[in-house]
C-alpha cells in the first residue's frame, strides 16, 4: 500500500505539476480518445480495466445493444470469476431501446438500475482495486460508436479509496442507485407499452442497400450515382480497358455492392446486349432488380434464362449457369451476341460448365466478380482474365469504408464431454448430446442479436450433425430446419423466403451457404464447426455482413473446441499474413485492428485454445510457403518477385528468406522454377542482402546500396545529402558502422564467408562502390541484376515501419545482431551478448519474459514490469553491487551509458524482441539479493528497477505481461 501512494504521489505530481517529472507514474490522469489511425479507442481502456477489477459500477444515461456487447464476453469471464458489478441508467429521451433492457437483464453478474432523476445524462466507470479506485467520466455513453467511433474526450482518474474525489463519485453514485428501481421483466413490459423510438439522430443508422447510395435528383430521373470505392473501382476498370484488355477482374468483399458495381460499369460501357451469368437461382431476380434501378428502361429490356424462363432476346440476360450451359441453350446464340458477359462468384468457374459457356462467348470485354478468389482447389481463377485484377477491396478495408454491417464476433468455448473439448474427431452423438444442445442455447441467448427477432444461419461440421441438431432444436421450442447440398433451388429459395419473413429462427446448414446466397437480414451467424481455412472462415463471417434497416450489426458466435486450426481465425480476421507466431497471439489478444463499431471478442478458455494451436503448429513449414507462392503466382501469372508478395498482402518476404537461410533464388530452385543459373559468389551476395538488409530495419544499407547500383561510383558526400533528404541520421558513428556492414567487417568469420568474404562496397578515398566482380555480375547477368533491384524495391518498402532518424524504433521487433548493427558495435557480438551487454556508451537488455519451466534457475529471473513505466530486473548471477559491469549500469546516467530494454513474450518467438525504449536505473533501487540454482545452491545477484523514457503502450503491456 505504501508502494501505491508513492507512486500515486509521483503520478499526481506529473499530471498536475511538472510533466518532466521523471519518477514512476503509473497512476497519472489520462485523456482517453478514439483514433482509429493509431488503433486507439476508449473501449480497450474500459475492457482493460474490467479485466483486472475486483468490482465496478458504471453511470451512463445512454446503452444500445452494440454497446453493450462489447462488454458481454469479458462480463462473462468475470461472472466465471465470482466479479460482480452495477449499473446505473435511465430512461432520459426514451433513447434506451426496451430490448437493451432486456439483454441487460441476461447478465446475471450485473445488478441494473433505473433513476427517474429528471435530465440524467451522466456518463462514468468506476472500477474497484485491491489497492485503488480508477475512474473514467467524460463524453462517452455505453453505445459502440461512443467508445470506439465518435470523437469523445474521457479522462481516467486514479484514486486512493480514501481520496475525496473518488468518494465525491462513489457518495453520489450511491445516493442516486439508492433511489433508483430495479431492473425487472415486468418493468420492461410496461416501459414498452409507453416507449416511443427518440427523435434523436440514429447513430447506428443503417440502410436497406449494401452501400450508402446518393441520389442524384438534379435531372429528369433519379438517379443512383456510385460512392466512393465504386468510383475508384469504375476508374480502375476503365483503365484496363483503356489498355485494350478485354477481360477484368473485381475481387470485392461480401456485402460490398458488387452487382451494384458491376451495373454501374455496365452503364458507362453502354452494350447492345448484355449477359450476366450466375449460380444460384435465387440471386437472378435481385441482380435483375438491381440492374433495372441503375441502368433505367422497360420492363422487357431485362430477361430471366433459367428454369422455365427463357427470355433471351432481352437486352440484359440474367443467365443460370446450369441452364446456360445446356447445350441446345447455349447454341442458338452467336458466339459474338453479347458485347459485356459478366460472371457472378466466378471463382466457382473452374467447373467444367463455366469453363465451356467462357470458350463459346466472344464478348468485347468479360468480368469477372468474387469475394474469395483464392481455391481450395489448383484452379487458377486469375488466368481466365488474363491477371487483369482491376480493383480489389477486403474485408478490412471495406469495414474502414463503412461499408458493411458491424459486427460483433464472439469466439465462445464448445461443450466439454467427460471433461474434455470436442475436437475434430468427435462423434455425432457427442454433437448432439442434451448438454452440448443446451450450451448452445444459452450461449446464443446470451450473445443474441440485433433487431426484433433472430434470423440466423448454423453452420455444422457434417450432413448428420445439422439433420439431427435441427430436429433437437425445434423440440426446444426454436423453428429451424436443415438445408443442405442435395435439396432443390426451389426449396432453398422457399427456406430463405422464411427466414427473411420470421417464419424461421435458423437455418442449418454445412457449406452450401459459403457464398452466393443474399439475405442481408440475418442477424446471427453460428458457427459450430472447426475453422478449415480463412477463406471458408471469412464466406460464412461475410454471411451477416450486409446492411439492412432491420438490424444494428450482426452476431457472429464461433464455438472454438480442441482444433489444431484454430490459429486461422485471428489469422483471417486480422488479414495478416505474416505467418509470425507473435503477431498471431497478439491479434488475438489486442483486436483494435478491427475497423470502425465492430469488436472481436475471446472467452478466455477460448482464447487459450487459439493460443494453443498457435503453439502446436508450425507456421512457416515448407508446404505453407509453398501454397503462398503458387497462390500469388497464379494470380499475377508469372513467376513473382519479391516485392509482388508486398504488393499483393501476401506472406512476410523476410519469412521466406529467413526459412530457405538464403535468398529467393534458392527458394525458387526448389520450387522447381526454370531460372537462369548464377554463380556461387552472386549467391553468397544476394544471402547477405537478403538475410542482413531485406528486412529494412536500417535505411542506411538500403539507400547506398540504390545508389551504387544507379552510379556504380558514388562520393561520400553524395551518400550523406541522400541519406538527409530521407531524413536518416549521418553521424560519424552510423556511417561508420553501415560501411563495416557493407565490406563484411562486422560480421563473425562464419557469416562472412556465408557471404562471399569479399567486400560487398570497396572504398576508395571519398569514393564508394561495388566490387570487381559484383559490378561485372551486374553487366552481365540481368538476372542477377534483376533479382538485385526487386531486392532493394522490397527492403525500402519493409524500411517505411523504421524511423531512420533514430538507431531503433519504438516496439519494433529486432535480434540481438540487429541491437548490435543498429547501435554501431563494430562487430557482431550477438552470440556472447546473452542477457545483456555494456559496451560502446550502449547497453543493450534483452529480457524472455515468460521462460519456460525446463529453464535452468540460476538464468530463470524474476524480470518483470512494475507497470507501464518500471520494469524490475535482474543482472546475471554472480553479480554483486561491486562488480564492474554491475556499478556501470547503476551509474549509467552519470557514465553517459544508454540503456536499450528489449522484451519478448516467450522462447516460441524465435530470435526477435520488441524494443521497449530507453531506460534509467531508479535511484536508489538496485539490490543484492541471492537465486538458487539447479543444484539448490544460492548464487548472488542484483536487481534494480529501470524507469523506461517511455511507457509502453497500453496494448504491448497487457499482451506481454499475461500468460498464455
Amino acid at each position: 500500500m505504501a508502494n501505491f501512494v508513492e507512486n500515486l504521489t509521483d503520478s499526481i505530481y506529473k499530471g498536475f505539476i511538472d510533466h518532466a517529472h521523471g519518477k514512476s507514474t503509473r497512476y497519472k490522469p489520462q485523456l482517453l480518445i478514439n483514433n482509429a489511425k493509431y488503433n486507439k479507442n476508449i473501449l480497450s481502456t474500459i475492457l482493460e480495466e474490467l479485466s483486472h477489477c475486483d468490482d465496478f459500477f458504471f453511470s451512463v444515461a445512454f446503452i444500445t445493444e452494440s454497446g453493450l456487447a462489447t462488454l458481454k464476453a469479458l462480463l462473462w469471464d468475470l461472472k466465471q470469476k465470482g466479479i460482480k458489478g452495477r449499473i446505473l441508467t435511465s430512461t432520459f429521451l426514451q433513447f434506451n431501446q426496451p430490448n437493451v433492457f432486456r439483454e441487460l437483464m441476461k447478465i446475471s453478474n450485473v445488478e441494473v438500475k433505473l433513476t427517474n432523476l429528471k435530465g440524467f445524462h451522466a456518463k462514468g466507470y468506476i472500477f474497484k482495486h485491491s489497492t485503488h479506485y480508477s475512474l473514467i467520466v467524460g463524453s462517452s455513453n455505453l453505445t459502440a460508436q461512443a467508445l470506439k467511433a465518435n470523437y469523445e474526450w474521457n479522462v481516467k482518474l486514479n484514486s486512493h479509496e480514501n481520496g475525496e474525489i473518488i468518494h465525491h463519485f462513489i457518495d453520489q453514485f450511491e445516493e442516486v442507485w439508492g433511489e433508483a428501481i430495479h431492473l425487472t421483466s415486468g418493468w420492461i413490459e410496461e416501459y414498452e407499452k409507453t416507449y416511443q423510438a427518440s427523435n434523436l439522430p440514429n447513430i447506428q443508422n443503417v440502410i436497406e442497400h449494401p452501400v450508402q447510395y446518393q441520389l442524384n435528383s438534379l435531372k429528369d430521373a433519379v438517379e443512383i450515382v456510385p460512392n466512393q470505392m465504386q468510383e475508384a473501382a469504375l476508374q480502375s476498370i476503365q483503365s484496363v480497358r483503356a489498355e485494350g484488355k478485354d477481360k477484368a477482374l473485381v475481387i470485392s468483399a461480401t456485402g460490398t455492392g458488387k452487382t451494384y458495381l458491376s451495373a454501374f460499369d455496365v452503364r458507362r460501357f453502354a452494350p447492345k446486349k448484355m449477359l450476366f451469368i450466375v449460380h444460384r437461382e435465387q440471386i437472378l431476380q435481385k441482380a435483375k432488380s438491381d440492374f433495372q434501378r441503375v441502368l433505367g428502361g422497360i420492363d422487357r429490356d431485362f430477361g430471366i434464362l433459367s428454369g422455365t424462363s427463357k427470355q433471351s432476346e432481352a437486352r440484359y440476360l440474367f443467365a443460370t449457369i446450369q441452364t446456360l450451359s445446356k447445350d441446345h441453350m447455349l447454341n442458338q446464340f452467336d458466339p459474338a451476341e453479347f458485347d459485356y458477359v459478366l460472371v457472378d462468384e466466378v471463382h466457382k468457374a473452374g467447373a467444367d460448365s463455366y469453363v465451356k459457356v467462357m470458350e463459346y462467348f466472344t464478348p468485347k470485354f468479360l468480368m469477372g466478380m468474387t469475394a474469395t478468389p483464392e481455391r481450395t482447389d489448383d484452379f487458377n481463377i486469375y488466368s481466365l482474365f488474363d491477371y487483369n485484377i482491376a480493383y480489389e477491396i477486403r474485408l478490412q478495408e471495406a469495414l474502414e469504408e463503412d461499408m458493411l454491417c458491424p459486427f460483433h464476433y464472439f469466439g465462445v468455448t464448445d461443450y466439454e464431454f467427460n471433461g474434455e473439448l470436442l475436437d475434430e474427431t468427435a462423434a455425432l452423438a457427442k454433437l448432439v448430446t442434451d448438454e452440448r444442445v443446451e450450451h448452445i442455447l444459452e450461449k446464443i441467448e446470451y450473445y443474441g442479436h440485433s433487431g426484433d427477432k433472430v434470423r440466423g444461419l448454423m453452420f455444422c461440421s457434417r450432413k448428420e450433425e445439422a439433420i439431427e441438431l435441427s430436429k433437437v432444436l425445434n423440440e426446444r421450442g426454436l423453428k429451424t430446419v436443415a438445408l443442405l447440398g442435395n435439396h432443390s433451388q426451389e426449396e432453398r429459395i422457399s427456406r430463405v423466403n422464411e427466414l427473411e419473413k420470421g417464419q424461421l429462427d435458423y437455418i442449418i446448414t454445412v457449406d452450401i451457404f459459403n457464398e452466393g446466397v443474399d439475405i442481408p437480414s440475418i442477424n446471427q451467424v453460428v458457427m459450430l464447426r472447426q475453422t478449415q481455412s480463412s477463406i471458408i472462415f471469412i464466406q460464412q463471417l461475410g454471411r451477416g455482413l450486409r446492411k439492412h434497416d432491420s438490424k444494428e450489426y450482426v452476431t457472429v458466435i464461433d464455438f472454438i473446441g480442441n482444433y489444431k486450426n484454430n490459429y486461422l481465425i485471428p489469422v483471417a480476421l486480422s488479414g495478416d499474413r505474416s505467418q509470425n507466431k507473435d503477431n498471431i497471439r497478439r491479434h488475438t489478444k489486442d483486436t483494435c485492428y478491427i475497423k470502425g463499431v465492430s469488436t472481436i471478442n475471446f472467452e478466455e478458455i477460448a482464447k487459450k485454445q487459439i493460443f494453443k494451436s498457435i503453439n502446436d503448429t508450425k507456421l512457416t513449414s515448407f508446404k505453407i510457403l509453398r501454397d503462398t507462392y503458387v497462390e500469388l503466382k497464379n494470380k499475377i501469372g508469372r513467376v513473382p518477385y519479391l516485392y509482388d508478395f508486398v504488393t499483393y498482402n501476401s506472406i512476410d518476404p523476410c519469412v521466406i528468406v529467413s526459412e530457405m537461410k538464403s535468398n529467393y533464388h534458392t527458394f525458387l530452385e526448389r520450387m522447381n522454377e526454370e531460372v537462369p543459373s548464377m554463380s556461387k559468389y552472386e549467391t553468397s551476395v544476394l544471402t547477405m542482402f537478403s538475410q542482413e538488409v531485406l528486412n529494412g530495419k536500417r535505411k542506411h544499407e538500403i539507400v547506398f546500396l540504390k545508389l551504387l547500383l544507379e552510379r556504380r561510383e558514388v562520393l561520400q558526400d553524395e551518400y550523406v545529402e541522400e541519406l538527409s533528404i530521407t531524413g536518416c541520421r549521418t553521424d560519424e558513428e552510423t556511417l561508420t558502422a553501415v560501411e563495416r556492414v557493407l565490406n563484411l567487417s562486422f560480421f563473425t568469420q562464419a557469416s562472412a564467408k556465408k557471404y562471399g568474404e569479399e567486400p560487398i562496397v570497396v572504398r576508395e578515398e571519398e569514393h564508394y562502390r561495388f566490387n570487381d566482380s559484383i559490378v561485372e555480375s551486374i553487366s552481365r547477368n540481368e538476372y542477377f541484376k534483376s533479382l538485385v533491384y526487386d531486392f532493394i524495391k522490397t527492403a525500402e518498402e519493409k524500411s517505411r515501419t523504421y524511423d531512420c532518424s533514430n538507431h531503433l524504433t519504438l516496439y519494433q521487433k529486432y535480434s540481438r545482431k540487429d541491437a548490435c548493427k543498429l547501435l554501431n558495435w563494430l562487430n557482431d557480438e550477438s552470440s556472447t551478448m546473452y542477457g545483456y551487454k555494456p559496451k560502446h556508451g550502449t547497453c543493450p537488455i534483452f529480457v524472455t519474459y515468460h521462460k519456460n519451466e525446463d529453464v535452468e534457475s540460476s538464468v530463470n529471473y524474476g524480470d518483470e514490469f512494475i507497470n507501464q513505466e518500471v520494469f524490475r530486473w535482474y543482472t546475471r548471477s554472480n553479480r554483486t553491487l561491486g562488480s564492474q559491469e554491475v556499478r556501470k549500469i547503476i551509474n549509467a546516467v552519470q557514465q553517459g551509458l544508454d540503456i536499450h530494454l528489449f522484451v519478448k513474450k516467450d522462447d516460441d518467438e524465435g530470435t526477435d524482441f520488441y524494443y521497449i525504449g530507453k531506460a534509467v536505473p531508479e535511484e536508489d533501487s538496485e539490490e543484492q539479493t541471492t537465486m538458487l540454482n539447479k543444484n539448490g545452491k544460492e548464487l548472488p545477484v542484483v536487481r534494480m528497477n529501470m524507469l523506461l523514457e517511455h511507457e509502453v503502450e497500453s496494448s504491448l503491456y497487457q499482451y506481454l505481461i499475461e500468460s498464455n
